[in-house]
């Protein structure tokens, strides 16, 4: 539960800034949100983290609406001088909701900034979500934070597919003839039932293996993602005419509009069939069929730097390129 921390500042239009820390996990808004919240930055999400950080949430409110109209939640590590946002999930940063402006952005960054100066922070370093997400929004925040000083630290590239878009015709030839190959050996995509995670689970893993990768997440906690959050989270494979896996991949619901392909996986000696082709056709459909507008193929980044066949792939795939980017600030 949340403590409301003295003292909210006032912002244009009547807009103020409330403020609450919180263990664990961000406190809840006191006024109900004028956005879908991305499901990365919300409380009952982000409860999932195992850690013993404090959590400062900032929520810029409009009180004669009765909404908050823009959210941002910072973790304060114990012995660390940077504050974060976010501590573990993929992105953190400021959403906003539409319509906000630039002074009523810089109005929640001033109390946050003050807020950690006064508690002996020293940096403030922040992920934001990919521009394809919001790109209003994306892009309002990152010219307010080249206003206030910070510096970007990682820019990376995000393609992501087009759910209104024709998905064969905007592939690359080699990778049609790659689709149609899928076709003619009889494959096929399906989603997948949940109590079949162990067993995708597995598969993922010795796929990633063979490339020398890791997974980022327990199967214990995909389970637990799957529990906690059935309408977000999504299981899909394409299989072989006698049933047996060629591909899988979880996918996840970040928000009303965006579809995220996060473990795509398939083993090296399908290669030649490149069944992750067939695969995203199927993501491609479904994001369709459920009104999102965005599917995001993530970005392609090893410790090394871009992972330049993967990009190439994306792009082959008819995916957009975008930015994503992390800043930092010294406060």
């Amino acid at each position: 539960m949340g403590t409301a921390i003295p003292g909210g500042s006032a912002a244009p239009a009547g807009l103020r800034v409330w403020t609450a820390e919180s263990a664990d996990a961000p406190a809840a808004p006191r006024l109900p949100l004028a956005f879908e919240s991305f499901l990365y930055l919300r409380p009952a999400h982000q409860a999932l983290a195992t850690s013993p950080d404090v959590v400062l949430s900032f929520y810029l409110e409009d009180a004669a609406a009765g909404r908050t109209v823009a959210q941002l939640h910072v973790t304060l590590a114990p012995g660390s001088t940077v504050a974060r946002s976010p501590a573990q999930a993929p992105f953190g940063a400021v959403q906003l909701a539409p319509g906000v402006r630039g002074p009523a952005l810089h109005q929640l960054l001033d109390v946050a900034e003050a807020t950690l100066r006064q508690r002996g922070l020293q940096a403030l370093a922040m992920r934001s979500y990919p521009f394809a997400y919001d790109p209003t929004g994306a892009a309002l925040l990152a010219e307010a934070l080249r206003q206030r000083g910070y510096r970007v630290v990682l820019a990376e590239q995000n393609y992501h597919l087009d759910p209104a878009w024709d998905y064969e015709a905007h592939l690359h030839p080699s990778e049609r003839r790659r689709l149609h190959k899928c076709r003619r050996h009889g494959l096929h995509v399906e989603q997948e039932p949940p109590f079949l995670l162990p067993a995708a689970y597995a598969f993922i893993e010795a796929c990633r293996q063979e490339r020398g990768q890791q997974l980022s997440l327990s199967l214990a906690r995909v389970q637990e993602l799957f529990r906690r959050f059935p309408q977000e989270h999504f299981l899909f494979s394409v299989r072989q005419p006698d049933g047996a896996w060629a591909a899988l991949t979880v996918a996840i619901r970040v928000s009303e509009t965006v579809l995220y392909n996060f473990y795509p996986a398939s083993p090296l000696r399908y290669n030649a069939l490149s069944p992750v082709v067939l695969l995203n056709e199927g993501l491609h459909a479904f994001a369709r069929a459920s009104g999102l507008t965005v599917l995001d193929l993530g970005t392609s980044t090893l410790d090394s730097g871009p992972n330049a066949s993967l990009l190439r792939f994306k792009r082959h795939l008819g995916g957009v390129a975008g930015l994503r980017l992390s800043w930092e600030k010294q406060l």
